[in-house]
């Protein structure tokens, strides 16, 4: 059965009603990055990382899996399918994706301070007065800028297998992250759908939609689904 990789950004999101970081009404555009999502803004003023990450999470409890996120789940029927996702929003989930790995962690999902193996379910706000059975304080179990992403080498080592990959509302921007793509095998067929134009250099064997998620993934999966033998 052939593989298919899907490597998904903010974009996937963003039709979700989900703010995205870099475009023109993004997060970053009301917050300081310095002050929410770093090591240092945690030590400085956890109270305003947690509110940062507690507005997100309130974000993604009201939202709902877009078109894109159902089209992966059908590619399920007839391929390997395994989701490398920069998104912390449960939306793969909850559309359906049983394989799905977070390079950035989970919105949903808090960790101990002192071990980052504790992790706990969170549907709600966060305080400073939450703690872990070990006693140390709860932070949103996020990778924050500055910080090394766990997932790194599973992402890649996944990449590396792919038959297919779909590269799907990532700007390639984010770094390490953005970098995984660049371990597919050169015989492997790539597809990449996005709005904006984005400069990927030379890859091999890619076809590039310029195009929103919703409506060209589902074209997409339409194909592949058509034309597997």
């Amino acid at each position: 059965m052939k593989r298919i990789v899907v490597f998904s950004g903010a974009g996937m999101s963003a039709e979700s009603g989900l703010k995205t970081f870099r475009d023109s009404g993004g997060l970053w555009e009301e917050y300081d990055i310095h002050e929410v999502a770093t090591p240092e803004a945690w030590e400085i003023n956890p109270e305003l990382v947690l509110d940062f990450y507690n507005q997100r999470r309130e974000q993604v409890l009201q939202s709902k899996p877009n078109a894109a996120h159902h089209a992966i789940v059908a590619l399920e029927k007839k391929f390997d399918v395994v989701v490398v996702t920069q998104n912390i929003d449960n939306l793969h989930e909850l559309a359906g994706s049983t394989n799905v790995i977070h390079l950035h962690g989970e919105i949903l999902k808090a960790r101990s301070v002192k071990n980052s193996d504790k992790l706990y379910n969170v549907n709600g706000p966060l305080s400073i007065h939450d703690r872990a059975d070990d006693g140390s304080p709860l932070r949103p179990h996020v990778v924050w800028f500055g910080e090394d992403v766990p997932m790194y080498e599973l992402g890649k080592t996944i990449i590396q297998s792919a038959d297919i990959l779909i590269i799907v509302g990532t700007s390639l921007n984010v770094f390490p992250a953005a970098g995984l793509v660049l371990h597919a095998k050169e015989e492997s067929r790539k597809i990449l759908i996005d709005p904006n134009e984005i400069s990927i250099g030379s890859f091999p064997n890619l076809i590039k939609v310029q195009e929103k998620a919703g409506s060209a993934l589902p074209r997409a999966v339409n194909d592949l689904l058509s034309n597997n033998h």
